[in-house]
């Protein structure tokens, strides 16, 4: 089974897929936007992921995604892929799954995670290690739309289905309660899969 994983930036899709592993160690983790700066490293000489999207024309970006689709559509066995359904380019939204990608991976599953936007800023506050914009609540809500938007695109061309797994309105009454209960419906749709099979 592929399941492709989208959520926002500092939405916590790391440590989501570090409690499936957990759970499920033969289950293959895939971060695509990792995959991407392999390849953009030894062509552009980024130096971090955040880079990519502002240093790199978008013609060359294109086919970067395209070798990494292919390199990860390429994996055997369960693969969970780590990625973004719409990416902040140019002062707009550029798909994180276009049509030519998506046909590629063929996931089984697109699985959106939605949070509320304080959440979303909240985390990205803690994570020092990446080069964020920063953004308002509104800025964030509108990208949450547009990667609704995206999925159920990216969807329709792949042939997946789409779950969406909301955190709107819903506190954590401990830490990492909303990765945990993201991971659970993970684990359960890889071994209600494996049932199948």
């Amino acid at each position: 089974m592929k399941i492709v994983v989208v959520a926002l930036p500092g939405s916590g899709k790391t440590t989501i897929m570090n409690f499936v592993k957990q759970r499920l160690p033969d289950v293959k983790v895939v971060n695509y936007g990792d995959v991407m700066f392999e390849i953009a490293k030894q062509r552009f000489g980024v130096q971090h992921r955040d880079e990519m999207r502002k240093k790199i024309p978008v013609e060359e970006y294109r086919k970067i995604q395209e070798e990494a689709a292919e390199y990860i559509a390429s994996l055997p066995g369960d693969v969970l892929i780590d990625t973004h359904a719409s990416i902040k380019i140019g002062g707009g939204y550029y798909p994180g799954l276009p049509d030519r990608i998506i046909s590629k991976l063929k996931p089984d599953v697109i699985l959106l995670l939605e949070y509320d936007p304080k959440d979303i800023l909240e985390r990205r506050k803690k994570d020092p290690e990446r080069f964020r914009d920063v953004e308002s609540e509104e800025e964030v809500e509108m990208q949450q739309q547009a990667n609704r938007l995206f999925a159920f695109a990216a969807a329709n061309a792949g042939e997946s289905t789409v779950h969406v797994l909301s955190f709107r309105g819903r506190p954590q009454n401990r830490p990492f309660e909303h990765s945990e209960t993201a991971a659970d419906y993970i684990v359960n749709l890889i071994l209600r899969s494996r049932q199948k099979s």
